[in-house]
């Protein structure tokens, strides 16, 4: 773990002053509590816990993953396993519940799509859209045929 550290500052006693720099392995760093209240004081406490989190080697690649990424996979988990996921965080509770994974979805489970239906399923939403039953659905078409 690298800290560095400048002053910046308009006083004279300050103007030769140089960058500042600790070096410590991950070890000697999740032991040195002065240096976690330095970091905690400068970057905030998310900052030290991610940092933590990196020495203990807990680091969750999932939740770095690109958007486009996690749409695609999560596209592939049964339903239930989505409703599971969505608990997990915000960002996984915006990306099950986007129109983007649901649009794929329903794309990967239906035969065919018309224009219309895609059309309806715009101003629905998506998720609304694939959870409707084909009654209602065939009777908004309707409806909307008639407009």
């Amino acid at each position: 773990v690298i800290f560095r550290w400048w002053k910046i500052s308009l006083r004279n006693e300050f103007r030769e002053s140089r960058p500042g720099e600790i070096k410590e392995s991950q070890e000697d760093f999740l032991d040195d509590s002065s240096l976690h209240i330095q970091i905690a004081i400068v970057f905030g406490a998310k900052v030290l816990e991610h940092v933590l989190n990196l020495c203990r080697g807990n680091y969750d690649f999932l939740e770095r993953l690109p958007v486009p990424l996690l749409l695609y996979i999560i596209s592939f988990l049964e339903l239930e396993d989505i409703a599971r996921l969505s608990q997990v965080s915000r960002r996984f509770e915006m990306i099950s519940n986007s129109n983007a994974l649901w649009e794929n979805i329903v794309e990967n489970l239906c035969d065919t799509i018309t224009p219309e239906m895609k059309e309806l399923a715009e101003e629905m939403g998506w998720k609304q859209f694939f959870f409707t039953n084909r009654l209602q659905l065939q009777l908004q078409l309707r409806r909307r045929r008639q407009r």
